[in-house]
């Protein structure tokens, strides 16, 4: 359950903003209250945290040398699969950790990068290492783990948490779930996939899209409700499952940011109320 919530917000990064105080304006049209923050800007833009009048509800991080241009070079660069940027990006972990201790973030996400299907591949276990030393940096300093989905199957992902977990029991670590990227990167239905993983997931990214039909292309990313994420039965999987976990309206393309974010809002509003009515947290 999530603490004080659960809360429908969006992600920073969507607004584009240019400074904290820009981005409480921006917030304001939305018509949401809560947010979860890109530790980037602060990390790199000159960004004051101190500056941040609202209600941060997570934060997540971006790794040194991603590149989403395309499905093959996001494969090749994502996330603590690169040994080339492995050492700076603990670096870079250890420091958000701090960041988002100090912002007051119970919860950061990031992509951990794409996830060898085959258990004996010996970069799995590479990465369960590398996932586990970054997990540290964060619940040492009492801030939880979520992995952003959608580069793997459910199957895979579900099997390396599990390996995750024995390999360091105390690893704090579920899944940030967002539907559209299941779409995005052709890895499945993103409802059936939200009931298998829902004991892990500890945030959602409310986005749609639509699935390339060439393999090994990107999909498109749309206006929530207009793409293939069959939103009333991914509401009632979050009524059944009982998940208690803030929503974040998130939006990476489109030209006209806030009003999609605020269609976006309107759209799953009654959707994520009848959900969360259907088991009261409080």
């Amino acid at each position: 359950m999530t603490p004080g919530g659960p809360y429908l917000g969006v992600c920073s990064w969507s607004l584009r903003p240019r400074s904290p105080r820009q981005l409480v304006k921006l917030l304001a049209k939305t018509g949401v209250g809560a947010v979860q923050l890109a530790l980037k800007p602060f990390r790199e833009g000159g960004w004051d945290p101190d500056d941040v009048g609202i209600s941060a509800r997570s934060g997540m991080t971006a790794f040194v040398g991603e590149d989403y241009s395309t499905l093959a070079t996001i494969r090749a660069t994502g996330g603590l699969r690169p040994d080339e940027h492995w050492s700076d990006n603990l670096v870079l972990a250890n420091a958000d950790a701090a960041l988002a201790e100090r912002l007051g973030l119970p919860l950061v996400s990031f992509h951990a990068g794409f996830v060898p299907e085959d258990p004996a591949d010996p970069l799995r276990a590479v990465m369960v290492s590398r996932l586990s030393a970054v997990a540290s940096a964060y619940t040492s300093r009492g801030i939880a783990v979520a992995l952003e989905t959608g580069q793997e199957d459910v199957a895979t992902l579900a099997g390396f948490l599990d390996e995750l977990t024995a390999h360091r029991a105390e690893a704090d670590v579920g899944v940030n779930f967002d539907p559209a990227n299941m779409l995005l990167y052709g890895m499945g239905d993103p409802v059936e996939a939200l009931d298998r993983l829902a004991p892990h997931v500890r945030q959602v990214h409310v986005k749609d899209a639509r699935a390339s039909a060439v393999p090994g292309e990107w999909g498109d990313e749309v206006v929530v409700g207009t793409g293939q994420v069959d939103w009333p039965a991914f509401f009632d999987v979050i009524a059944r499952r009982g998940l208690d976990v803030d929503l974040m309206i998130e939006r990476e393309a489109g030209r006209h940011r806030v009003r999609e974010i605020v269609a976006a809002r309107e759209f799953v509003e009654p959707l994520a109320g009848s959900a969360w009515a259907a088991h009261p947290s409080g």
